[in-house]
């Protein structure tokens, strides 16, 4: 049997404005199968939108995705939900429902998408939390009871159910502690070598983007400036990849603070 060797993101001339501002100005990305890759750019650089087109929240300008050589279609489409029930998300904020019990966001998309049973939702919401190291009462609290670590890892555990094919984490260890942030970074190591799953994952932590990666990308006026292995990007002869992976205020990129914003 031959093995797949389609990428599993290709994304091509990818553009997408907001009120004549242009935030992704013709992208261009490949992310090989098996592999944990990390986008990096400035705030503001368009990396979320970027994440959100690949989940089909936002509907691209111009330009292609596919996700395991399929096209991303609009969200809510039918084709829309049968190429997300192989893809997990973990939103910035989390993303939980307030009004749901853990088990219940954790097995929001069984529920919706794919007729599972009650029971059936319920005990694989229990096994998901397990490998996020979560015990089994914490099924029954709701999101506001959890610390800002727990939240972290039940959104982790929602993206996980179902085990997807390709993981999409939108600043996983976003004010985090270092040792908790350890902990996160561990346990998508642990999704990775239990399910095989891909990763694209964005992050302002150049110390996660440069130690839990195999691969790095720079977005930078709306378009990929550098890619290549984490190892070769403090090497990179791209001044923006630089003056983000050293933490520069000086370099090609203004820094916009309050005050001189």
């Amino acid at each position: 049997m031959t093995a797949d060797t389609r990428p599993m993101i290709a994304i091509t001339g990818l553009t997408k404005s907001f009120s004549g501002n242009n935030v992704l100005n013709g992208v261009d990305l490949e992310i090989a199968t098996g592999r944990k890759s990390v986008l990096i750019g400035a705030a503001a650089s368009g990396k979320t939108v970027l994440m959100k087109c690949l989940s089909g929240i936002h509907q691209a300008d111009t330009g292609r995705i596919e996700i395991a050589g399929q096209p991303v279609a609009k969200a809510g489409s039918r084709e829309h939900t049968k190429l997300m029930a192989a893809v997990g998300v973990l939103f910035q904020q989390g993303g939980l429902f307030d009004g749901l019990p853990v088990w219940r966001n954790i097995a929001f998309r069984l529920l919706q998408n794919r007729g599972t049973s009650v029971r059936e939702a319920r005990r694989i919401a229990i096994e998901t939390l397990a490998k996020v190291n979560l015990p089994a009462d914490t099924a029954d609290l709701f999101p506001a009871e959890l610390s800002g670590g727990m939240q972290k890892r039940v959104g982790l555990a929602r993206a996980m159910a179902g085990s997807p094919k390709l993981l999409l984490l939108d600043e996983p260890t976003a004010g985090l502690d270092p040792i908790t942030t350890t902990i996160i970074n561990d346990l998508i190591d642990e999704i990775i070598r239990e399910t095989g799953a891909s990763v694209l994952s964005i992050t302002s932590d150049m110390t996660s983007a440069r130690e839990a990666y195999d691969d790095l990308y720079m977005l930078h006026g709306g378009k990929i400036v550098w890619g290549g292995s984490t190892g070769a990007a403090t090497k990179a002869d791209s001044p923006h990849v630089r003056q983000m992976i050293e933490g520069r205020a000086d370099g090609p990129m203004r820094i916009v603070t309050e005050a001189s914003a």
